[in-house]
């Protein structure tokens, strides 16, 4: 029998804790198979919507919809098939189009010297 390396008994960890942070955390309120959605426009619109209509958030619209597909893919991790996981990269960038941004921010315009 194998100790726990803290020397007490292991506890199991919670499952589905990342479902959980998307339907409970104050991120966004998401439609329903928003990242099923085979479009990579259809998807950055509906975070757009969903990001601009929700009372939950607690940022801009902008950077929790961001927020919001990178947790997804980020907590899909491996087991995103590679065909999926590029409709979603591109959905980053139709996010930004439909937000009006540039590749990086553009929400100032000031610049480092």
């Amino acid at each position: 029998m194998a100790k726990a390396k803290s020397g007490g008994p292991a506890k199991p960890s919670p499952r589905k804790w990342s479902a959980a942070v998307g339907q409970n955390s104050d991120a966004l309120d998401l439609a329903r198979g928003v990242f099923a959605k085979d479009s990579p426009s259809a998807i950055a619109r509906s975070l757009k919507r969903s990001a601009k209509r929700s009372r939950r958030r607690k940022s801009q619209p902008f950077r929790s919809a961001m927020s919001m597909l990178t947790f997804y893919i980020n907590r899909a991790g491996r087991k995103l098939p590679r065909s999926r996981l590029r409709v979603l990269e591109l959905a980053k960038s139709e996010l930004r189009k439909v937000f009006g941004r540039g590749r990086h921010g553009g929400g100032s315009a000031r610049r480092m010297r």
